[in-house]
Order: structure tokens, then C-alpha cells, then sequence
């Protein structure tokens, strides 16, 4: 009986002998690479030719473990006028669009209010300026503890 719905229809079923149209072969066809089982190539194979990937140059390489952090300045830090700073509101606002491993906060520019900064990592100069200017340099994810000085 034929499905009226093809959330309904039934699945082929081939290899079921020849009274089922779909026999023998089981529409593969006779010989040749496609109608053996394990058939299939694997990514970038072309045919013998020698792949692409080997025929391109390589230079250098990638460090699997190499962290991404985002990075910001205090100067972009000083024009938010805001006394608490952390990764979550930066996003908040646009500022930073992905945090990736974490927030590197940089010492370019100055800071003319004591505000409070949470980040991932903080330059030896970032963590001075805001600690000059009365503010905490305070490490997310490890209980808001001050920042130690000459972690880079």
C-alpha cells in the first residue's frame, strides 16, 4: 500500500531478492568503486591527483594550546564613567564582541577616577595605573582576587 504522507512512506528496503524490483545489486549497479561495501573517499581525496592540501606550501605552525584573550585599554576603560567594570558588561555594551579565553586588560592611556576592573589577566602597567588611581584590579573566576604584580 502506498503512503499517502511522506512522514508515512516506507523506507527502502534493497537487497530483498528479485521480486522486490530492488534485488541482486541492490541498486548499485554491476561493478566499479561505488557498488563495493567501504566505498567513499576521504576528505580532499581527488582522484589519485595529488590533494591540494600537499600541494600548497606549509609554513610555520599553530600552537594548540596558544590562548585568544580579548584585549582592551584603560583609556577605553576611563571614557565609560562607570566604578565597576567587569567582562559581562562589556559585552553588555558592544565593546568587546567575544571574550574568547578571557579579558587581558593593557595599560595604554590613563585613568582619572578609582574604579573597580574585573578581568581574566591584567598587564604589569594595567594593574599599577589602576591601583594608582585608587581603583582594584580584581581576577575573574578565581574568587575576585587582587591581580599579583608581573603576571603578564
Amino acid at each position: 500500500m502506498r503512503a499517502k504522507f511522506p512522514y508515512k512512506k516506507k523506507k527502502k528496503r534493497v537487497g530483498r531478492g528479485p521480486g522486490s524490483g530492488h534485488g541482486k545489486t541492490a541498486c548499485r549497479g554491476q561493478k566499479g568503486q561505488l557498488s563495493r561495501s567501504g566505498e567513499g573517499h576521504t576528505a580532499g581525496f581527488e582522484g589519485g591527483q595529488s590533494p591540494f592540501i600537499r600541494r600548497i606550501p606549509k609554513r610555520g605552525f599553530t600552537h594548540v594550546f596558544k590562548k585568544q584573550y580579548a584585549v582592551i585599554n584603560l583609556s577605553t576603560l576611563g571614557e565609560l564613567k562607570e566604578k565597576e567594570i567587569s567582562p559581562e558588561k562589556l559585552i553588555e555594551r558592544g565593546i568587546v564582541k567575544e571574550l574568547g579565553d578571557g579579558l587581558k586588560i593593557l595599560g595604554d592611556g590613563e585613568l582619572k577616577m578609582a574604579i573597580i576592573v574585573r578581568a581574566h589577566k591584567f598587564s604589569a602597567q594595567a594593574k599599577e595605573k589602576i591601583e594608582k588611581a585608587g581603583g582594584k584590579a580584581l581576577l575573574v573566576g578565581r574568587a575576585d582576587r587582587p591581580a599579583r604584580s608581573g603576571q603578564a
